[in-house]
């Protein structure tokens, strides 16, 4: 069977005034993948989802189904059918879950399927369900994290970028919102994560990219790497 390429990133540069934090890095996606970003703290993992976004200026080539998305704005890519989880969650907390949902689906006009995605979302997470006129600012962590994949699930996206889901999270939280992901590439949808908990990431991606000072040194299917004994020495603390 032939892949298809959903992302294709070429020479990427990322700066922060005279601070290089991408330096040159290319990598691609084929659509069905788990693909990882892995890397210690400051290695550009960040930096990289949100050039692809375009949350922050880069060079080079970030193609998305054949589309250069460049000179495209943040709001634009969304509809070329990109959305993120942000690190930190980047819910609003002085709206609601039902509103937190609803921007999420602010670009599409297709009110059945919306409905229908707003149901899976309710699926995938219950609890938001029982929250849903809750504000979003008091929910726990794990449910702020929920809501967070949730709403850019409702962008309907054909490529998810999830940035550090498992932060700040319990054992049982982290466990549950891997499950989760692993759904989700099942229904069909392509994920590129970034995360610090390698083991957990590696163990569910197809491929993953190891990052460092901003250049991609080690690339292979995640269960390799898993066995990788510079991966683990590194990144997997055995």
């Amino acid at each position: 069977m032939i892949q298809k390429t959903i992302l294709k990133v070429e020479n990427l540069f990322v700066s922060y005034g005279a601070i290089q934090a991408i330096k040159g890095i290319s990598f691609e996606i084929q659509k069905g993948e788990i693909v990882s970003l892995i890397g210690a703290n400051g290695a550009g993992k960040t930096s990289t989802l949100r050039a692809i976004s375009g949350i922050v200026e880069s060079q080079g080539n970030i193609i998305l189904n054949d589309i250069n998305l460049g000179s495209i704005p943040t709001h634009e890519r969304v509809k070329h059918g990109l959305a993120q989880s942000p690190e930190g969650r980047g819910i609003f907390p002085q709206m609601t879950v039902k509103e937190n949902l609803e921007l999420g689906s602010y670009s599409r006009s297709d009110k059945e399927q919306i409905e229908k995605d707003l149901n899976y979302c309710f699926k995938l997470f219950p609890r938001l369900k029982e929250r849903l006129s809750q504000f979003a600012g008091t929910l726990s962590g794990g449910e702020q994290q929920m809501l967070s994949i949730s709403r850019a699930i409702m962008c309907k996206p054909e490529l998810l970028l999830l940035d550090e889901p498992s932060l700040g999270l319990a054992p049982i939280i982290v466990s549950q919102i891997f499950d989760i992901i692993k759904n989700l590439n099942a229904s069909g949808m392509t994920v590129l994560l970034v995360e610090q908990n390698a083991k957990q990431a590696l163990s569910i991606s197809d491929r993953a990219y190891v990052l460092e000072t901003g250049k991609i040194t080690l690339t292979g299917k995640g269960k390799e790497l898993l066995n990788n004994d510079d991966v683990r020495k590194s990144y997997l603390g055995v």
